[in-house]
């Protein structure tokens, strides 16, 4: 049976940062519309703000759903398992917000994580509700470390082909949603 919490407490913001993996779902508001269901990783790229805030990096990939989906209605749920220790599943249930490199607050969200050639956006949650359940069917795994091809492809793209590569595959959801906005290419 999931319990249900108040908030993020410092004990549990500990165990959620420290989670090398987790996924984000989103869907559109037409009933027909895909549901949408991300893994995340990399460490440093999630972070709780307080006890009912919390953000993640959102790094360049070839599609926008989840972008595009809070932009449209703001729903998002962001799901930890335990892949080692003991068992446990924990979902973040809330309003998400996508703040773009060109919002005033950008620089002060993504200073809180690190460092990534394709970082797109920062995604913020506010969370309705915080509950754990179980996870007694989750597998037991061991964590090697992060995969650095994402930032490897987002390098050697280099700013000019980052922009043109969100130009084409980032502008707009399966669905047609919009998803980033086009900017020209950022120095650097």
């Amino acid at each position: 049976m999931a319990t249900v919490f108040d908030g993020i407490d410092e004990k549990l913001a500990t165990w959620l940062r420290a989670q090398p993996m987790f996924f984000v779902a989103t869907a559109p508001l037409a009933g027909d519309g895909l549901v949408n269901c991300s893994p995340k990783g990399l460490l440093g790229t999630f972070d709780v703000l307080d006890e009912r805030r919390v953000a993640y990096l959102d790094l360049t990939g070839s599609g926008i759903e989840t972008i595009a989906h809070v932009r449209e209605n703001g729903r998002i749920v962001l799901m930890f398992c335990a892949f080692d220790g003991r068992p446990r599943i924990v979902r973040l249930h809330g309003r998400g917000e996508a703040v773009m490199p060109s919002d005033p607050h950008f620089d002060e969200l993504a200073g809180r994580f690190s460092v990534h050639p394709g970082t797109r956006a920062v995604v913020t949650i506010d969370v309705t509700r915080v509950a754990d359940s179980c996870g007694f069917a989750v597998p037991r795994m061991t964590y090697v470390e992060d995969r650095d091809v994402l930032d490897l492809s987002a390098a050697k793209k280099g700013p000019e082909k980052m922009a043109a590569y969100r130009a084409a595959r980032n502008s707009t959801s399966l669905h047609g949603l919009p998803g980033l906005p086009t900017h020209p290419p950022t120095p650097g």
